[in-house]
Formats: structure tokens, C-alpha cells, sequence
């Protein structure tokens, strides 16, 4: 019996309590089972083909996710939660174990039979992938009316009311979010823009967004973004940020800068260890409550702003009988901190005395717990938010976040064999690395270069890239396997290709194929991205909201790269104005002199005594300008 869960679900933490830690159901448990309990932070390559099993089984999935194996580790029966009384239509988990361990027992050839039947369904629908040629879509899927086809499909699931897409519960939905700001700025398509930036407004105003303390929950439980589930999760924050930048530089609204540095600062004070690297996520419970440490009764607020509770509290919808229905339900009703507008100059006065106070207030009380394991591929992630929020701000300090958590990524994950490892935590790397986190690394290391002017990120890029390709790929489809080939604890190795709530790997590597190739004119790596795209044409046409990094690709080809290339000795010194304009699809490259690494290089002049800056499309430049000021009136 395995029992898939992870650290800041709430309902993992519920059935553990109910059921694993009652003596009763742990002996019935011990006595018919080997139990297996499994973050799936730490191995989503198991969540991944347990979750597909237990959706095949059942119709659905989530967490926490209990399936049953023969012991050859193929899945035959499971679910999510069970209560420890049959309740809602669902069985007691004592009854499923009993009924599990009899079937096991009486009917163990069928059982075995039906295992390995779903086990081939499971290798059947991975298959995907080697019958599209590249130019099979090429003609009709590369252009300009799919990138509005795809425009159209996410304005008719948007909601224009509260923001966001769809209904309750609802998910930031980043990659659509940024598709729709890309949109705007080639197409000056105002629906686009106004969806977009709603959605971020309404997300930035609710509970969903930590006013005190600053940083985004995983998700609302309702439309509105008012009532979060209260986790926070590095990689949540981390494409916030990501996207948040670009509404920054798209408008020049400073509520995305303040909110940007609110949550990079967060990060930093709560999730970020002594060796630069970050932790994966803080929990949704204290001392067995959800929510408790982040909600406020009225009496607290009055006790603890004394003066200014009065207009705090109208500010933040915070009422005696609580705001929220489970707030209303508690003992002493609680608030959730929530906005339905950005705050005047004069609000903000009484704001920026208030919230040091909550803080100050909030510190002292029970903390949830922090998940300290680092994960290579979320660390990548916020490491791009940082150069993100140096970009955006010109805070040297968020740049040099960035570049000591690089060298903590590459001197810690990389084990002495030149293998890359998934998580670290108390100083040892373990589990192989997955395909999200090299090319989450790779994308980092190609934006590191871009913010630093430092070549050598892009060799790493380029070296892992080739690692990738030698560990993961599947040749006969072009795709990538989400595991290496030297792990061999897996029933099978899939192919993941779905934007969830982080990049799927395979347009993540997609998308660094088309960066490096242009970079170091490697023909392959192009057509290999292009077969790919294609090959995933239509899903991301009927489903955009689900394959929105591919989306974005797609995006990104029909554009082409906007490279923009420094050269000279003072070159580094003009990079800022160009990292803080915005220009999507961009290739930022500072060369103080000739570098034949770097085949892009190549025709540029170099001076010691002047600065040249180059824009190019397709390979083709401009003359050189010898301002950047003339350069940016270009692009």
C-alpha cells in the first residue's frame, strides 16, 4: 500500500491524523500491507504513474493518493481519501484494506491479471509522440491565426468579473496569463491585456495574496480569490513573480513592483536557508488548524492597532462575526485580510503602520511547518524570479540571491559521478534528477547570463542540455523522458507533457532547445523544439489553458528571437536599461571581446574604447548603434 501525499496537503495531514497514527487501522494495516508513505515532492516521477493508474481506476485523482500494488509494483486498485467512518459515499479505510486484503487473498490471479493490463494502458498512453512528423502542422499550426485561435479559447474560459479562468476552486494560472500579456504587446489586442492584468489585480487584492507577511497561497477554494487554501509554495511564487514583471513592464504600474518586492522579500526572510538555496513550501496548518496562523479575530485587531483598527478593519472586510464561513464557525470568529481595491496614498499611511504590528503580533504565535527540503528544478524557478526582480527593480541584491543560489545548485545537486540530483536537504543530495529540473536549471542559466553579462552560464547551459539528451531522450519520438536511464525504481518511465502547476519538462526543454541552438547554431536542437511544438499541436489548440508553456513556444517561433548583443569592454555597464525594458522572446548577449564559443557572436565589432550594440532577427542585424538608447527606439 502506497500512500502518496506531501508536506503542506491538508488531507494528507487529516488521514495521517484519523487513520495511519490510530492503533487499530495501523495493525490492520501492518498486518496485510508493506506500507509505503512517499512525498511526492521528493519523487513525482512515483506520483505521476500511481496518479494515471488511480484516474484510470476511479475517474479522478488528488491528494492524498492511496493505491494498491502487486509485488511487482504495478497498481490495481486505489483512491484518494477515505475517512475512517464510511461517510459521503466513500468507504472506511478499514473497510477498503479489509476488501483489498480479501480480493488479494482469493482472487490473487485476477488481481495480477488486471495489474498488468493497466499496467500496459499506462505504457499504451505514453506512446504519444512517434508518428507526427515535424511538418505534418506546419503550415496551418505556425501562424498567426492559431496564436489567435488560442487568444479567443482562453478569453471564452475567463472569468471577467473576479479574474482568472473557470471556477472555484481557482489556480493562478500563470502560463495563460502570460500568454494573454505576450498577445497584447504584439497584437495591442485590449481584451488580452485587460484579462490579464484582472486577473493578476484580483489575485494581488485577495486572500489568496498574504497582506501581512507577503508571498501567494496555492489557490482559492472560491471565485472571488478571497479564501485561500493557506499553503505557500516556492514554485507558486515563483511564476508570480515571473508574470507580475512583465504586467510591470508592460504598464509601469507600481502595484506589480511593490507586490513583486513584498513576495521576493518574503522568499527571502522565510524560505531561503544559510547555504542560498530555498525551501519548498510552508504548511496550511498550525497546531491543527488550517489557516489559524494568517487569520485575525476582531479582538485581536482592536487589541493590537488600537487607534487604527477602526479604518484597518473597514479596509480589510474584517467583521466581529468573521468574514469567511469556516471563520464564522469557530470559536472565536476569524478574518481573513482581503482588499476590494488598491489603497490611496492616505490608506497606505494607515496601512504602513498597521502591518509591522500584525507582523510583530503574527511572529509570536505557533508557526506552520516549513517543508526544508531544496528541490533542484523549484529552485531554478525562484532563481529566475530573482533575476526577475533585479530586472524590474535594480536591486543588486536580489542579483546576487540569484548567483549564490546558482553556485549552491551546481555544488551541491551534482554528485561526483556527473549525475544531477533531485532534493538536498542537512547537507546530502539524493534521488536522481528529473527532466523538469535540468531544464528549469538550463532555463536559469540562460537568464543568469542574460542579467549578468557572464558567458560561462551559457557553456552550462549548453552542457546540461547535452546531459539531458544523453539520459533522457526518447529517440524514436524526439521527446524526453521524465526520468534518467540509470534509474530503475520505476515501474515505467514517462513522458509528461502537461503545463500543470509548474512547466511540464518537455516544453521547458523544448523551449531552452530553441534558445541554445540559436545560440551556438546547432540545427538539430531547432528542428528537434520545432517536432515537438508540432507534435503537440492539437492539444495546445483545444486545450490552451492546460499547455500554456507550449503555448508560449509557439509564441515564441512565429515572433523569433529578438537578439540584442553588447560588445566592447564597457559593455555590462548598459545592460540594465535593456533587461528593464520589455521585450518577450529576447536573447541578451554581452561580449567584451571576440568569443569563438559562440557562433551568434560572429561578424559583431569590438572595440576597447566603444560600446556597439546590435539588434537582430533571424540571424540578420542591423547596423551597429552606439547608444542604448538608440538601440531600444528600435526594437
Amino acid at each position: 500500500m502506497v500512500s502518496i501525499g506531501y508536506a503542506a496537503c491538508h488531507w494528507c495531514h487529516v488521514m495521517e491524523r484519523e487513520s495511519f497514527e490510530d492503533k487499530a487501522t495501523a495493525e490492520l494495516m501492518n498486518e496485510n500491507f508493506i506500507n509505503i508513505k512517499v512525498d511526492r515532492e521528493e519523487r513525482p516521477d512515483l506520483d505521476h504513474i500511481y496518479m494515471d493508474a488511480v484516474q484510470a481506476i476511479t475517474g479522478s485523482g488528488g491528494w492524498p493518493l492511496n493505491v494498491f500494488l502487486t509485488p511487482d509494483l504495478a497498481p490495481f486498485y486505489g483512491g484518494t481519501y477515505f475517512p475512517p467512518i464510511r461517510a459521503h459515499n466513500r468507504p472506511s479505510w478499514k473497510e477498503v484494506l479489509t476488501g483489498v486484503s480479501k480480493a488479494f487473498s482469493e482472487k490473487k490471479d485476477d488481481i495480477v491479471l488486471q495489474a498488468s493490463q493497466l499496467t500496459a494502458h499506462l505504457l499504451q498512453s505514453n506512446s504519444f509522440g512517434n508518428s507526427v512528423a515535424a511538418t505534418q502542422l506546419t503550415e496551418d499550426f505556425f501562424s498567426e491565426s492559431t496564436l489567435d485561435a488560442i487568444k479567443e479559447k482562453l478569453l471564452g474560459q475567463a472569468d471577467t468579473l473576479l479574474g482568472g479562468f473557470g471556477n472555484a476552486p481557482k489556480f493562478p494560472q500563470t502560463f495563460s496569463i502570460r500568454y494573454l500579456l505576450r498577445h497584447y504587446h504584439a497584437y495591442k489586442d485590449e481584451a488580452s491585456l485587460a484579462q490579464a492584468l484582472l486577473s493578476l489585480d484580483k489575485m494581488m487584492l485577495g486572500g489568496i495574496y498574504d497582506h501581512v507577511g507577503g508571498g501567494f497561497a496555492r489557490y482559492s477554494v472560491d471565485a472571488a480569490w478571497q479564501v485561500p487554501h493557506f499553503e505557500k509554495m516556492l514554485y507558486d511564487n515563483a511564476l508570480l513573480v515571473l508574470v507580475l514583471a512583465e504586467a510591470y513592464q508592460i504598464t509601469k504600474e507600481a502595484r506589480y513592483k511593490d507586490y513583486i518586492i513584498h513576495t521576493l522579500d518574503f522568499v527571502s526572510r522565510e524560505l531561503m536557508h544559510e547555504h542560498h538555496g530555498f525551501y519548498s513550501a510552508i504548511d496550511a496548518d498550525s497546531e491543527g488548524v488550517e489557516g489559524k496562523f494568517y487569520t485575525y479575530t476582531k479582538k485581536e485587531l482592536d487589541t493590537i492597532l488600537e487607534k487604527d483598527s477602526e479604518a484597518f478593519c473597514k479596509l480589510y472586510k474584517v467583521e466581529a462575526a468573521g468574514n469567511w464561513p469556516e471563520g464564522k464557525e469557530a470559536v472565536e470568529p476569524t478574518n481573513i485580510l482581503w482588499l476590494d481595491h488598491f489603497l490611496s496614498e492616505e490608506e497606505k499611511e494607515v496601512n504602513n503602520r498597521c502591518l509591522p504590528k500584525l507582523m510583530a503580533y503574527r511572529n509570536q504565535r505557533v508557526r506552520p511547518l516549513t517543508d526544508d527540503k531544496s528541490l533542484l528544478g523549484w529552485n531554478a524557478l525562484m532563481n529566475q524570479a530573482f533575476t526577475a526582480g533585479y530586472m524590474i527593480s535594480g536591486d543588486s541584491s536580489y542579483l546576487k540571491i540569484a548567483t549564490d543560489n546558482y553556485i549552491f545548485l551546481e555544488s551541491r545537486f551534482m554528485g561526483e559521478s556527473g549525475f544531477w540530483h533531485h532534493t538536498w536537504k542537512n547537507g546530502v543530495a539524493t534521488i536522481p534528477a528529473f527532466l523538469d529540473d535540468l531544464s528549469y536549471l538550463i532555463q536559469a542559466s540562460i537568464q543568469l547570463q542574460m542579467v549578468t553579462g557572464d558567458l560561462s552560464y551559457l557553456i552550462r547551459a549548453k552542457s546540461i542540455a547535452a546531459y539531458v539528451i544523453a539520459n533522457f531522450e526518447e529517440s524514436s519520438s524526439g521527446f524526453f523522458f521524465y526520468t534518467p536511464a540509470h534509474q530503475t525504481d520505476i515501474l515505467m518511465r514517462k513522458k509528461e507533457v502537461y503545463d500543470g502547476a509548474t512547466p511540464s519538462g518537455n516544453a521547458s526543454m523544448a523551449t531552452v532547445l530553441f534558445y541554445l541552438a540559436y545560440i551556438f547554431d546547432i540545427p538539430e536542437w531547432s528542428e528537434r523544439s520545432k517536432h515537438m511544438l508540432a507534435s503537440m499541436a492539437n492539444a495546445v489548440q483545444k486545450y490552451p489553458s492546460s499547455f500554456g508553456c507550449w503555448a508560449g513556444l509557439l509564441q515564441t517561433w512565429l515572433a523569433g528571437l529578438t537578439e540584442i548583443t553588447i560588445t566592447g569592454q564597457q559593455a555590462s555597464g548598459h545592460l540594465y536599461p535593456v533587461l528593464a525594458s520589455y521585450i518577450p522572446h529576447k536573447l541578451v548577449i554581452c561580449a567584451p571581446q571576440e568569443d569563438t564559443r559562440f557562433p551568434v557572436l560572429k561578424g559583431k565589432e569590438y572595440a576597447p574604447d566603444k560600446v556597439h550594440f546590435y539588434l537582430c532577427k533571424e540571424k540578420v542585424c542591423k547596423p551597429a548603434f552606439f547608444t542604448v538608447n538608440a538601440l531600444l527606439a528600435k526594437v
